[in-house]
């Protein structure tokens, strides 16, 4: 399956039935009357996150979801039937964005949650709501209202716990593979991951989620390589995971690479907890070893850890220093969580 984290679609919401005129013709009743029903409503355009999907690819194949229009009134004051609603599924962790691609209509952070994108219209009256005792025989009826007609663009970001940063070739990959049955593409020769990966670890006792996303270089944030186009994958991370191939020889030029460009991206990137890794270290003697940690960490100015992931040296370590990072982000959003249900408790909550 192809990876598809954004795309243009295209909706529309029913229009409303119109409203009949229409007069009672029975036998034997002289003063009939309007008996005009009144229009069905018109299908609305609702999105929903649901639970197995992790990318838009559907939303390729297509792009134009119109709902069903409201059927018109009709005599002896039947009323016409509502168009159907459309919806749309999509993975959680969807951003749902106006055309301008900056004003954000909805946020599906949640499974099952939905959100009314494009109302339908109402229905028309019929004549018979026109009837007074100095119009007793009313010609008219109201059109339905007309549907909305929107663009709208859906934007994905991974929902996961950690996210790997670094340099193409950093060894993300081959970190992913090694600590969770994700099997992202590895090998012994150069190039870099073209679509983000989930993979789920455990320490201790402990699971969470972690995203690899492709590799940035040098001025990404101008739309470089691959550019910052997979940077929303992580913004939702509890921390970040900064690898740095202790092989490449230029050690401190990668390592402010990388810290550049989520400066420059914004979004809080930059603020996040951020855990270095000195990785490849399979590959280096132990005094190399000590040199390059303490440049790192002179560089980094906090603690820098060593592993390597083809040879399992040094990663339980690293995992165990994100799952603190991770419990602590979860305590916070169930914190907010339970002020939020409070504050809903307070208000009365929902009544008739």
């Amino acid at each position: 399956m192809k990876f598809l984290d954004l795309c243009k679609v295209y909706i529309r919401s029913g229009s409303g039935g119109s409203g009949a005129a229409s007069f009672r013709r029975e036998k034997y009743i002289e003063y009939g009357g309007p008996d005009g029903g009144d229009g069905g409503d018109g299908g609305s355009v609702i999105v929903e996150a649901v639970d197995g999907l992790n990318t838009l690819i559907d939303f390729r194949y297509q792009q134009h979801f119109f709902a069903e229009n409201g059927q018109g009134g009709m005599g002896r004051q039947r009323t016409g039937r509502d168009g159907k609603d459309i919806v749309l599924r999509v993975p959680v962790g969807t951003e749902i964005l106006d055309e301008d691609q900056e004003t954000v209509l909805a946020d599906m952070t949640e499974l099952g949650q939905k959100v009314t994108l494009a109302k339908g219209g109402n229905g028309g009256w019929g004549n018979v709501h026109f009837k007074t005792s100095t119009n007793q025989a009313p010609r008219r009826a109201n059109p339905g209202q007309p549907g909305v007609d929107r663009t709208i663009w859906l934007r994905l970001k991974l929902i996961a716990d950690v996210g790997l940063l670094g340099l193409p070739n950093a060894g993300k990959s081959t970190f992913l593979a090694a600590t969770s049955n994700a099997r992202p593409k590895i090998a012994d020769y150069p190039f870099t991951t073209l679509h983000p990966n989930l993979g789920v670890v455990a320490v201790d006792g402990a699971e969470f989620v972690v995203a690899d996303i492709p590799g940035l270089i040098e001025g990404a944030h101008e739309g470089r390589g691959l550019g910052d186009l997979f940077l929303g994958h992580v913004e939702r991370c509890a921390a970040l995971l900064h690898l740095v191939d202790g092989t490449s020889g230029t050690l401190i030029e990668d390592y402010r690479t990388i810290i550049d460009e989520i400066e420059a991206y914004g979004a809080g990137l930059a603020d996040k907890p951020r855990i270095t890794v000195l990785n490849k270290i399979d590959a280096l003697d132990d005094e190399l070893i000590t040199f390059l940690r303490e440049e790192l960490e002179e560089e980094a100015g906090t603690r820098v850890y060593t592993m390597s992931a083809i040879s399992g040296d040094g990663v339980t370590n690293v995992l165990r220093a994100l799952r603190p990072e991770v419990e602590e982000a979860r305590k916070r959003r169930r914190k907010a969580e339970r002020a939020e249900d409070a504050v809903h408790e307070e208000s009365g909550g929902w009544e008739p």
